[in-house]
């Protein structure tokens, strides 16, 4: 295996990608701003990390009731309609947010209820989002958009918190919602800009419920689908949490600021960015997608747990680093081992049912591991989550046999 540097921008060639790739980076670095500062506020009005794991529930809660509703649109509606109004009502709810702060008149029951719409609105707007993408680039391809568009998510995770902690020291939490607000004009220009390939739509006459249980009968008729599924949902729910509660990490283990939480964010986003990178250089390369998931899966569970008990600064940025490398390898196999299975006219509905497991379990991790951590020290939740990630990948490699799941991930037939 060898990595090609020229091969692993590829997927740039193509002027609509190119595109939407700028957009959708600058609008998810204003995105990172508004965590981190959103996350600092929330953890200055309440100080508590049960209030922090609730509002991350609220933000990702909505996917649990509607993205595969999402899926379904996507495959009825052109998807860059979509998308153009997802970023609408984002874009908006970020300037109400600005407003309120800058006018003292915010509270934690405002914020949460505006997490809740913002994810709402990501609800419709992720699958559209993962459905398009394939669409702007050759079926050869699709696994180097793929990890290309997991670089453009965490290079703005590396760099929204480090403007988050430039913006917040000098203008506050307004200021980086504010930011926020204005980074959606990219994404919205670049999607009008856009001339992808018409999709193929699938049947409008059919009813909602049918064509969401067309999708469903896909994925439990495909083995290799259905592991994805289920790994995803595990691997979402034990990992986000470190995320999550690094808010208190910067606080109360490192007596720090805001700032200092950049730091750790911007730690775990950098190896993020290099895993996202490296996949995108061999994955053509790499036929063992499943096994490799799995593995690097382990290893982010015994990262993370080493995150946890370190008390050392510099220790902990280099763990996160590598448990954003690993954790990024684990998620862009996942998602690309979807992208070239299914036909378009279904791939709104498959997508959004991944997506249901992957980011439908980030609420409910985040929420069990708020509600642990009024029980538990955070360290002792963070620890307790990563062995499971190592039980889990140690099941599924202790399953390799002809019916075992990382056989039936990398055995997978592609979509014509």
């Amino acid at each position: 295996m060898t990595f090609s540097p020229s091969e692993t921008f590829r997927a740039f060639r193509y002027r609509e990608f190119r595109i939407l790739w700028l957009g959708a980076f600058t609008s998810s670095v204003g995105t990172w701003m508004q965590k981190v500062a959103q996350s600092w506020l929330v953890l200055t009005l309440t100080g508590s990390a049960f209030w922090l794991g609730l509002d991350a529930f609220l933000s990702d809660a909505p996917f649990i009731l509607f993205s595969l509703f999402g899926g379904v649109l996507a495959d009825r509606v052109e998807r860059r309609r979509i998308l153009l109004v997802s970023q609408l009502v984002q874009m908006t709810i970020a300037f109400s947010l600005t407003a309120l702060v800058a006018t003292h008149s915010v509270t934690v029951g405002i914020i949460l209820a505006l997490s809740f719409g913002t994810g709402l609105a990501q609800s419709f707007g992720g699958p559209a989002y993962q459905a398009l993408v394939p669409t702007l680039v050759e079926r050869k391809d699709v696994p180097n958009a793929v990890a290309l568009n997991s670089i453009q998510f965490n290079l703005a995770r590396v760099v929204g918190p480090v403007l988050a902690g430039l913006a917040f020291a000098g203008l506050g939490a307004a200021g980086c919602f504010g930011l926020n607000g204005l980074s959606f004009v990219a994404v919205i220009f670049a999607l009008l800009a856009l001339r992808p390939r018409p999709p193929v739509v699938a049947d409008g006459a059919e009813p909602i419920l049918e064509s969401l249980k067309t999708g469903v009968a896909e994925v439990q008729g495909r083995p290799p689908l259905r592991g994805l599924v289920g790994l995803a949902f595990v691997g979402s729910f034990c990992s986000m949490p470190l995320v999550t509660f690094l808010p208190v990490f910067a606080r109360d283990v490192f007596h720090g600021n805001a700032e200092d939480l950049s730091h750790l964010l911007a730690a775990f986003g950098v190896g993020a960015v290099l895993g996202a990178i490296g996949m995108a250089g061999v994955t053509a390369q790499v036929r063992r997608k499943g096994l490799l998931a799995a593995v690097m899966l382990g290893t982010f569970g015994l990262l993370m747990a080493a995150f946890a008990l370190s008390r050392v600064k510099l220790l902990s940025w280099a763990l996160l680093f590598l448990a954003g490398a690993t954790l990024m390898v684990v998620f862009a196999s996942f998602m690309t081992l979807v992208q070239t299975q299914v036909h378009d006219s279904l791939r709104g509905r498959v997508v959004s049912l991944y997506s249901l497991a992957f980011r439908g379990a980030m609420p409910l991790g985040n929420l069990a591991a708020g509600a642990a951590s009024k029980l538990f020290p955070p360290t002792t939740v963070l620890v307790a989550d990563g062995l499971v990630l190592v039980l889990a990948a140690a099941l599924v490699l202790a399953r390799r046999s002809k019916d075992g799941l990382v056989s039936l991930v990398d055995d997978a037939g592609q979509a014509g």
